[in-house]
């Protein structure tokens, strides 16, 4: 499906099951809605389901300008008015759970999730694309996503993205968002490996400090795709914490 926003062809998938829950999905940087599809098909038939290709990435085109974390928590929040999606639970990975954070702190959200979510400015050395790489071949779940990677990645890499993602690239890893985390309180679950290079498990400690009503779920030697090396796991703590469906 599309969506047009400010100029924008925005794609998404929505699974409209007339649910009193509202989940969307927010991938992170260099990925697309493939890579959360492990975590979201579970809960496709049960409840409303928005998974985005997010601005830049996947089917979707590029911003027009040099977009915040914020100017995409707003796309998000335009994109679930129009669906009707009010009070949504939104869980994110890296990138998206740093959107996912911008997004609680100033909309009506009803639970949040934050996959390995870095938060404040990171201290990454290494190209996007080669982490990424690294990261899916250590995930037995995503080998088979490993062509579609080295495809897609090649563009979303630093060196070989367009000027518009590489600044926005730079705008996201120097925002801090200490301050907004500190104002959120809906429920929130953290997910974390303790072996995550990207968003060290330091991070998990710290938001869970930050974050009034959080709780942290630990995987003990996983990376930053921890909610995917260990998938069942996962699903069945998201299971737990999204709750049943009540009408």
């Amino acid at each position: 499906m599309q969506y047009k926003y400010k100029n924008i062809s925005i794609n998404y998938d929505f699974y409209d099951n007339k649910s009193d829950t509202n989940l969307i999905y927010l991938h992170g940087w260099g990925q697309n809605i493939q890579m959360m599809n492990p975590i979201a098909k579970p809960f496709i038939k049960t409840c409303n389901v928005l998974i985005i290709d997010l601005p830049g990435f996947g089917l979707s085109d590029e911003p027009e300008d040099v977009w915040s974390i914020f100017d995409y928590a707003e796309m998000v929040h335009e994109l679930s008015k129009k669906l009707k999606m009010n009070n949504p639970i939104v869980i994110g990975h890296s990138f998206g759970g740093k959107i996912t954070i911008a997004f609680a702190s100033k909309y009506k959200t009803k639970k949040i999730v934050l996959l390995a979510s870095p938060y404040k400015i990171s201290r990454k050395t290494k190209s996007v694309k080669t982490k990424i790489l690294k990261g899916l071949k250590k995930v037995p779940v995503l080998k088979r996503l490993e062509p579609w990677a080295k495809n897609m990645l090649g563009s979303t890499d630093y060196k070989n993205a367009s000027e518009m993602m590489r600044k926005i690239l730079v705008k996201h890893l120097n925002l801090d968002l200490t301050k907004d985390a500190s104002k959120i309180d809906c429920p929130t679950l953290l997910i974390w490996g303790t072996n995550d290079n990207d968003a060290p498990y330091e991070n998990a400690l710290e938001l869970e400090k930050l974050i009034s009503n959080c709780g942290l779920v630990t995987y003990e030697g996983c990376t930053h795709y921890a909610y995917l090396e260990r998938l069942d796991q996962t699903n069945n703590v998201l299971r737990s914490f999204i709750g049943s469906d009540k009408k």
